[in-house]
């Protein structure tokens, strides 16, 4: 690895070094990762291919898409960054996904599913509007192709005129088990891989044959691709119009070499389908994928995670949401590729035939979600904040508007820390809110979580999502009474000012209240249990007592919580001087919790600091 700071230093190793190369890359990486957490398995599965990759094309000349991302850490390492990877995913560090500003030989930033295709098209057809010759490739997982934008972008890139090269990275895995059609037709082709065999066999015998007119080579043709059909029928990627290479070992560099300088050299679109392990050279990511995906910090000797103690609020999920199907057999559970990451692994054992995993298909889900409604079963889809994002629209269109009985579970709500802009579930409310029908929801503890879950299936009636954080939460925080329609709580009483905090946002303001008596300063502490509806008569019977209020959210102040308070004084003609505090209106970067609700002023002193503005100069 001394010897490599940049790909022309790749293409310089004889094959023997390129082994050795991966084989130190593979230790680089577990050494780094372990420290930092992060993306393991995938990257230890794309080694020689990215070596291959920056073999046989120029970057940053040419153009490589990497589908979400997390398996661009190999990439990163020879693209001269890899004297950076102490800082993975720490504030003002490396990004664990691709960024354009982080390097040039980042193509386009990515960080969710099924988006590789569509954008490195959009690049090549710059490229020839610009008369450019280089080349362009989108490197995708099988897991990423089972997202329905993967299909729109090949079905309009088959009738693509030049050059343009997809790599299908098939490891079986998204970041749990691959299910679904797709999944079974590519294991066949792995496991059939003689028809490409008799294929070729068919090429060369054709071209054997001395010229004997176009109508001859026609019919040749055809015989060809009848033969193709009866040995492998339903060749899908040659249907919409891609020319297809492989399967190809995924961990055999001349191989991918040589298929790639084919590839290059093809007029069109032509997809390579390439097989690797996911979490190759580490045993423990080898033998569990879908743990060693996205990890903590671990011990290398024995792969296991450095715990922090305790369940994490996905594991309480799926806990009190099995308990509840124990004794109602509508209920029904619902992952897009995510059971281990939604906590959902436990249900899916005990309720086999009542666990669907749709693979990485938000928007289906959503929409399935919807016909299990509409005859009477109680769907939960669990979902992550920022994955909730894709299916705004089926929230809307096939949920809300026929008023359907459908429980979202939203995990990972607010800010999630190191990965980044595209992972932190801070937009939830804001784009939920405003959709008619819905209930919005957030525990403050687990206690509360399991009242919340089992009011939204056992007595509510329409959509109802409970958003809730990553990792640990207090067991019971605050007593909380059974939840009613709308109630909020009123937790603790003053008359200097409000506090109206949602989720785990009600710890923060238990906190600022103590440190604002010391300075005699009383406040009534609302728990808002209900994020919609707002208790209205309780917020305002105590806004209108203090004649301050100010808000506390773990989501973008723009459209959020804060937001509905105003929207609410304001229809009740109540004014009132009130500060939000949230998330401002910019993309919020990777680092640790802690360090950016300092950053934002989230965090207690900065808040008291802000209040006592308020009272101050409300007092002169």
């Amino acid at each position: 690895m001394d010897k490599v700071n940049s790909p022309d230093d790749v293409k310089k190793l004889n094959l023997e070094e390129l082994n050795e190369l991966a084989a130190e890359i593979r230790m680089f990486l577990i050494e780094k990762v372990s420290k930092t957490g992060g993306h393991l398995a995938s990257n230890l599965g794309v080694v020689e291919l990215t070596l291959a990759l920056h073999r046989v094309f120029n970057s940053p000349t040419d153009k490589i898409v990497w589908d979400v991302g997390h398996q661009s850490y190999v990439h990163k390492i020879i693209t001269g960054r890899k004297d950076k990877f102490d800082t993975l995913r720490k504030l003002g560090g490396l990004s664990g996904f691709p960024k354009v500003n982080e390097s040039e030989h980042d193509s386009f930033n990515t960080g969710h599913s099924s988006t590789s295709i569509s954008a490195a098209l959009g690049i090549a057809k710059a490229r020839d509007l610009k008369k450019e010759n280089n080349s362009v490739i989108a490197v995708i997982g099988d897991g990423a192709l089972t997202g329905g934008m993967a299909f729109e972008a090949l079905n309009n890139a088959g009738r693509f005129p030049n050059n343009f090269i997809v790599v299908l990275n098939d490891n079986e895995m998204s970041i749990s088990k691959n299910v679904g059609g797709l999944s079974k037709y590519l294991s066949k082709i792995r496991t059939e891989p003689f028809y490409f065999k008799v294929k070729e066999d068919i090429d060369l015998m054709l071209n054997k044959i001395p010229a004997i007119g176009k109508s001859a080579a026609k019919a040749l043709g055809r015989v060809k691709g009848s033969i193709k059909y009866a040995i492998m029928p339903g060749i899908i990627f040659e249907e919409l119009g891609f020319k297809y290479l492989g399967p190809v070992d995924g961990h055999n560099i001349t191989e991918l070499e040589k298929l790639l300088t084919v590839a290059k050299g093809i007029k069109g679109p032509v997809l390579l389908h390439v097989s690797t392990q996911k979490g190759k050279g580490y045993t423990y990511a080898e033998e569990n994928p879908h743990v060693f995906h996205g990890i903590a910090p671990f011990e290398i000797e024995t792969g296991e995670v450095i715990s922090h103690g305790g369940p994490g609020y996905s594991e309480i999920f799926g806990r009190e949401l099995s308990k509840i199907a124990q004794n109602d057999e509508s209920v029904v559970a619902i992952s897009a590729a995510m059971p281990h990451g939604t906590g959902l692994e436990l249900f899916s054992k005990k309720f086999p035939e009542r666990f669907f995993d749709v693979g990485i298909a938000e928007q289906h889900a959503v929409t399935f979600a919807a016909g299990l409604a509409r005859s009477g079963m109680k769907p939960v889809v669990a979902l992550y904040s920022s994955f909730l994002q894709r299916a705004y629209d089926q929230v809307l269109h096939d949920v809300a508007i026929q008023n359907l009985h459908v429980v979202f579970a939203i995990d990972r709500a607010g800010i999630v820390g190191e990965d980044g802009e595209t992972h932190q579930g801070i937009y939830d409310i804001s784009f939920l809110s405003h959709i008619p029908n819905i209930t919005i929801l957030a525990p403050c503890d687990y206690n509360d979580f399991t009242q919340m879950l089992k009011y939204a299936l056992e007595e509510h009636n329409g959509p109802i999502a409970i958003r809730y954080p990553r990792g640990r939460g207090p067991e019971k925080l605050i007593d909380t009474p059974n939840v009613k329609y709308g109630q909020s709580v009123l937790v603790r009483e003053g008359n200097n000012i409000t506090i109206a905090a949602i989720g785990n946002k009600l710890e923060t303001a238990l906190n600022v209240a103590d440190m604002l008596e010391k300075l005699d300063i009383s406040c009534d502490v609302i728990y808002s249990r209900f994020i919609k509806p707002i208790d209205t008569n309780l917020l305002l019977n105590s806004a209108i007592k203090t004649r301050r209020v100010i808000t506390i959210e773990d989501n973008a102040i723009a459209g959020g919580f804060g937001s509905k308070v105003l929207e609410t004084m304001n229809q009740k003609g109540i004014n009132i001087k009130t500060k939000m505090f949230g998330y401002p209106d910019q993309f919020i970067p990777h680092g640790s919790k802690n360090e950016l609700q300092s950053i934002y002023r989230l965090e207690e002193q900065s808040i008291v600091n802000d209040v006592l503005k308020i009272v101050n100069k409300s007092r002169v």
